[in-house]
């Protein structure tokens, strides 16, 4: 992968999303029965559950779930700002709540102790 440019081939060139699909994803994940073979002379049926549309939203969802920032996680999708990143994404977030708790923590350290009263 170059930066900035997507995924290339050994020739440095992008690889197109349909090739990809048609040359790659689809036959490598109908030989494990995942979707089934294309009839002979035909394409392989599509879904947007294969292919590059797959492999982009799993990319973003790892590095969101690692806690990368979405501005960079929009870069790297080539979205034209985070906001559409978000539009996109937002429901692969994870909770913030337990990892704010987390951040507070350990900026008050294991002296904090909490009084729930008498």
């Amino acid at each position: 992968m170059t930066p900035g440019r997507g995924v290339t081939n050994p020739g440095g060139r992008i690889v197109w999303r349909s090739n990809f699909n048609a040359h790659g994803c689809q036959p490598a994940l109908a030989s494990i029965g995942l979707i089934p073979e294309a009839e002979e002379g035909k394409r392989y049926v599509s879904s947007r559950e294969h292919g590059m549309h797959a492999l982009r939203h799993f990319y973003a969802s790892v590095l969101l779930d690692s806690g990368e920032s979405v501005k960079a996680v929009s870069e790297y999708m080539g979205h034209a700002d985070p906001a559409m990143t978000l539009r996109v994404y937002a429901h692969l977030m994870p909770n913030s709540r337990e990892r704010s708790r987390r951040a507070v923590d350990r900026v008050l350290g294991p002296s904090y102790v909490e009084d729930h009263g008498p």
